[in-house]
């Protein structure tokens, strides 16, 4: 039996050794913008509110409540 090579983990066509694993830069574009869009995501622990910083919690002076 014989093992078939992974093909390009986006569109599935045979892979180009310039743009391996992929088989263009078209799809290795495509491939990081998906990780830039969040589509992909490395699991992990979830971050505490307090310890984000102010801009992602939306706190746009600074976090300082008068």
């Amino acid at each position: 039996m014989s093992k078939s090579k992974p093909g390009c983990p986006i569109c599935k066509k045979p892979v180009d050794p310039q743009y391996k694993p992929f088989c263009s830069a078209h799809c290795a574009d495509a491939d990081l913008g998906r990780w830039f869009s969040g589509a992909y995501a490395v699991p992990g622990e979830p971050v505490p509110p307090e310890a984000l910083p102010p801009e992602a919690r939306g706190d746009e002076d600074g976090g300082d409540q008068h």
